[in-house]
């Protein structure tokens, strides 16, 4: 099964298009493992085991675990998901971005080790970062577009002198990865829930690419605005699904023992908010 159609048959099943982020900070964790790096992998499974019928998928950021080496806890979860939520796709969030055979080693480290389903990446050095993961032909590969971070206008918003039509350059790239560079089927593309007006125009450059959508939650995007400019179908299913990302308002939603509770009722909440907004 493709990362697309396992992303479509999650969104199906769980009646979601919700992804969890598992962005894991020590200093923020409950009672006793508060500060301690070793229970990163309980942490985060715990919140797995509470939310995996929610989520259309998560979201694993690679920086929380390698800076506190734990990436051997990294592959644990992974294959913890694989084992309990077999049919949620996981995004590696690692925004890798080279090329050659340093790039290789990027998709071998996503794909091999950590078993991942999709993971992000940065195309500024263009289709050459993006081509060693299209080999691995079941993997999705989803681009950095128009991200959700004030600065990201200091480039994603420029426009293209030596490009007909003088696209900005987050245009420019929807139109390359929903045509040229998308061959085999595998791309999708990340744009900010901040930015509602710049989703409905990578929506309606790219319309048929899975978007994965950060920005809801903590970092204040709008829930209704993100789905009414991304999202297209029908009411029961997607014809190009959006991934909706929600990391610490779920993963902190307490403080307290009851934490994986406390994150399983703010991830209801916000999927049902998802969903009305579908109409």
């Amino acid at each position: 099964m493709t990362f697309l159609q396992q992303l479509h048959a999650a969104e199906r099943l769980n009646q979601s298009m919700l992804c969890v982020g598992l962005d894991p900070e020590p200093g923020k964790f409950p009672g006793a493992w508060k500060g301690d790096a070793g229970r990163i992998y309980d942490f985060c499974s715990a919140i797995v085991d509470a939310t995996k019928d929610l989520v259309s998928a998560f979201k694993p950021q690679i920086a929380y675990f390698a800076a506190h080496r734990a990436e051997d806890q990294l592959e644990r979860l992974m294959a913890h998901i694989k084992r309990v939520a077999p049919q949620v796709p996981v995004i590696l969030d690692a925004k890798r971005g080279d090329i050659g055979s340093t790039a290789e080693q990027y998709a071998r480290e996503a794909f091999v080790r950590y078993q991942a389903d999709a993971v992000t990446l940065s195309p500024f050095m263009g289709f050459d970062t993006i081509e060693p993961f299209l080999r691995y032909a079941d993997k999705g590969v989803i681009l950095l577009c128009r991200t959700s971070n004030p600065g990201g206008s200091d480039w994603q918003n420029q426009r293209l002198a030596d490009v007909p039509g003088q696209p900005r350059l987050y245009e420019h790239l929807a139109h390359l990865a929903q045509t040229e560079w998308n061959k085999t089927g595998q791309l999708g593309l990340v744009v900010g829930a901040t930015f509602p007006e710049e989703i409905a125009r990578v929506r309606e450059i790219a319309p048929t690419l899975p978007l994965l959508i950060p920005g809801v939650g903590a970092q204040g995007g709008d829930v209704a605005a993100t789905v009414r400019a991304g999202w297209r179908g029908t009411a029961e299913a997607s014809s190009a699904p959006i991934i909706v990302n929600s990391s610490r308002a779920v993963l902190y939603a307490s403080s307290g023992e009851d934490f994986a509770a406390a994150a399983r009722r703010v991830a209801l909440a916000t999927r049902e908010q998802l969903n009305a907004a579908r109409g």
